[in-house]
């Protein structure tokens, strides 16, 4: 199916729309390799699309249980996705074959796996909801294997994050950054070379279970973007995007009572310098030409959560039973 749409902003036009996959599935967390966008989501579904062939694609069921992914990370010859809710079961499956198995099990109660992120081919991390003592829950993947990331950061009562996305952790080379939400938005920063962490506050909306950061980006180890909002309100427009530009430190709101609202998904634009943004939510797809300062919807698209670049021209989404291809001029 393509759409054409006249909705035209001062910088960028959707050109196209057109949709990849359909399937009664929920889709959270994607990933491009090969020509293909990769995906988990809901009733133990992984599969793929091709880019440019979408009549070549496949789906594979990783569990009978039903279980309800929300993540997934790549390294050179695998695919990883956790579910939510407990028992949270680590898959590694492999890219060629794609023969999975189950490497690693968290047991707790509370285990909520938000988010997977590759830092590298050698190292990814993932965190959890916290247990009852409020702990950092931080599993690190080192070399092939799974195993508790030591820190000693306490998460305040009532904060948590948000497995809207799979992108509420970002990095570079030198760092690592991870999103908070609920009681305290918060940024958690890690420095890889000291293997040590800084926390800041941030001015993104806070308060209830409900609000905080969903998504993060980061261009270097100076500008970042983080939005969210709250999802009970949708419409909510207030203090949901910030940016800073050293590094996590400091934060400043940016389009308060100005922009589509609730977003859950952020991604700079690769060879923009951080200048150019697209942001996704339930009820808008938006666009940035000034480093997040004043936003533009380009679409009214509903019901999509996640977005990745496959160029400068062309962004993948994906939601509610569908993965879809956008091109913007």
């Amino acid at each position: 199916m393509l759409a054409f749409f006249g909705m035209a902003t001062s910088a960028q036009q959707v050109q196209s729309l057109e949709t990849l996959l359909n399937d009664k599935i929920s889709i959270r967390a994607i990933e491009l390799h090969d020509q293909k966008v990769w995906y988990s989501g809901t009733d133990s579904k992984f599969g793929f699309v091709d880019v440019e062939k979408p009549e070549n694609q496949k789906q594979i069921i990783l569990s009978e249980k039903k279980l309800q992914f929300r993540t997934l990370g790549q390294d050179k010859n695998s695919f990883y996705a956790i579910n939510i809710e407990s028992p949270a079961e680590f898959f590694k499956i492999d890219k060629k074959s794609l023969k999975y198995e189950v490497v690693f099990r968290d047991t707790a109660k509370t285990a909520f796996y938000d988010a997977l992120h590759f830092v590298s081919d050698r190292l990814a991390y993932t965190f959890s909801d916290p247990d009852q003592n409020h702990l950092l829950k931080l599993k690190a993947f080192r070399n092939g294997s799974w195993a508790k990331a030591a820190n000693k950061i306490t998460l305040q009562e009532g904060e948590a994050a948000f497995a809207a996305s799979n992108t509420n952790i970002a990095s570079t080379a030198n760092t690592v950054w991870i999103a908070t939400g609920g009681k305290a938005s918060r940024i958690l920063k890690l420095n890889l070379k000291a293997s040590t962490f800084e926390i800041f506050n941030t001015p993104v909306i806070q308060g209830e279970s409900s609000q905080g950061i969903y998504s993060i980006d980061f261009l270097n180890d100076k500008f970042g973007i983080a939005v969210g909002g709250d999802y009970t309100k949708p419409e909510a427009n207030i203090n949901n995007i910030a940016i800073t530009n050293d590094g996590g430190k400091t934060w400043q709101v940016q389009a308060s009572g100005k922009n589509a609202g609730y977003t859950t998904c952020v991604k700079i634009k690769p060879g923009s310098k951080g200048k150019e943004i697209i942001a996704v939510g339930d009820k808008h797809i938006s666009y940035s030409s000034d480093f997040g300062k004043t936003w533009t919807k380009i679409s009214d698209e509903k019901n999509l959560y996640v977005c990745e670049w496959i160029d400068q021209h062309t962004v993948v989404l994906a939601g509610k039973d569908r993965i879809v291809k956008m091109r913007i001029k």
